[in-house]
């Protein structure tokens, strides 16, 4: 079982800048990919960024320019640094990860919120 644990999501107005944190029990340089995931209200989860274990990464076009995925070098957590936000990036955050074909893990979600 691995657990997942996010946080740094907040309020910030638009234009700022938040980094979101994911503290793995699991070396997260080990999985086989791991992701940011978002949920805005009334709509459903979606990708924002996924990186793989040989580190590359994809990221949604919404995004592309301004958010940035990454793992820390003591190889427990992983960070989503968000610049130039927008309003419509509001939503609740969750990091991803897998670790074999057969288990999918989740982190319980941060709420980032972005005021015009």
């Amino acid at each position: 079982q691995v657990q997942l644990v996010e946080s740094g999501g907040g309020l910030v107005q638009a234009g700022g800048s938040l980094r979101l944190s994911c503290a793995s029990s699991r070396s997260v340089f080990s999985a086989n990919s791991m992701a940011w995931y978002r949920q805005a209200p009334g709509k459903q989860r979606e990708l924002v960024v996924s990186i793989t274990r040989m580190g590359e990464t994809d990221y949604t076009e919404s995004v592309k320019g301004r958010f940035t995925i990454s793992r820390d070098s003591a190889k427990t957590t992983l960070y989503l640094q968000m610049n130039s936000l927008k309003p419509e990036d509001t939503a609740v955050y969750y990091c991803n990860g897998r670790w074999d074909r057969t288990n999918n893990y989740w982190g319980q979600g941060t709420q980032v919120t972005v005021s015009s």
